[in-house]
């Protein structure tokens, strides 16, 4: 797989190109619903059509997964504020809501945000296969053959990963 490291000249349009797949999968994850996730990939491209500067942004996969995570994470608040206004409309009282309480969207919410920079740390190829191997789903052996490295290096970067982000959420729960 390109990586926008080994090719600093690389477009933002070519790398979404590459990377559409995996971003449409990490927003159908996040919301649920494939066709909305088509909408984040879609909106993905008109943002980043209007960048000012890509030269500025080093790390652009980085860029726009994160773009892509915020952007799946502002539709779903969207989709749950919209469910509020409908919220007094129950017609069983009987019926629990089994939602999470505003607290834990926000403890979740900041999780999130947290992994997320967690990931944006690792070294660029252990996020790579992180990435492959966690987001993509892809097998050991198929992350293995499309980098060019062994299985076992794979498995290396993913515990690395891995603990990492452990590390990080265990600092921020700590402090």
């Amino acid at each position: 797989m390109a990586q926008s490291d080994s090719q600093p000249g690389q477009s933002f349009a070519q790398l979404l190109m590459i990377e559409r797949p995996s971003l449409v999968r990490l927003a159908r994850r996040i919301l649920g619903d494939s066709s909305l996730a088509e909408d984040i990939a879609q909106t993905l491209w008109l943002r980043v059509q209007r960048i000012a500067d890509p030269a500025a942004i080093q790390d652009k996969r980085a860029y726009l997964y994160r773009l892509a995570l915020n952007l799946a994470s502002d539709q779903m608040r969207r989709r749950k504020r919209g469910a509020v206004l409908f919220e007094g409309q129950i017609e069983d009282p009987g019926v629990i809501d089994a939602a999470p309480t505003t607290e834990a969207r926000i403890m979740h919410r900041q999780r999130l945000d947290l992994l997320a920079e967690a990931i944006d740390e690792l070294p660029p190829r252990c996020r790579e296969v992180f990435l492959l191997r966690r987001i993509e789903e892809l097998s050991p052996a198929e992350v293995a053959e499309r980098l060019g490295i062994t299985p076992n290096a794979v498995a290396k970067h993913v515990r690395h990963a891995l603990h990492h982000c452990q590390t990080r959420l265990a600092e921020r729960e700590a402090g």
